[in-house]
């Protein structure tokens, strides 16, 4: 059974950073590509960033550009996402998501399915 499980979560302050981890178990992906989304209470679920499983292919919604980097675990089937500089508005539940090939960043920036999702962990930061 495929599972994907975030952790990293937490309460930070403004400026502060975290980075999440999300480890596919369960099945070894050949090729892949792999989502962090978020979702704020009372909001919809949107996009923050992308990777192919080859580590040479990212994208980052424009709220997070140049603040959070998405990168590829030496195992390949992690991926961490770092958060820096983070703002009161980076609070949310985020998740991520994998789809077995490879897939475009529109897919994934307009609401395409997913494979598999994780259960999201909690970020929090504080003013």
């Amino acid at each position: 059974q495929v599972q994907l499980v975030e952790s990293g979560g937490g309460l930070v302050q403004a400026g502060g950073s975290l980075r999440l981890s999300c480890a596919i178990t369960g099945r070894t992906f050949g090729v892949y590509t792999m989502g962090w989304f978020r979702q704020s209470p009372g909001k919809e679920r949107e996009f923050v960033a992308y990777i192919r499983s080859s580590g040479t292919t990212t994208d980052y919604a424009d709220s997070v550009n140049g603040r959070f980097t998405i990168s590829r675990g030496n195992t390949q089937n992690t991926v961490f996402l770092q958060m820096n500089t983070l703002k009161p508005e980076d609070t949310a539940v985020y998740y991520c998501a994998v789809k077995a090939s490879y897939f475009s960043t529109d897919y994934f920036r307009t609401g395409g399915a997913m494979d598999y999702w994780g259960k999201g962990t909690l970020v929090t930061v504080s003013s």
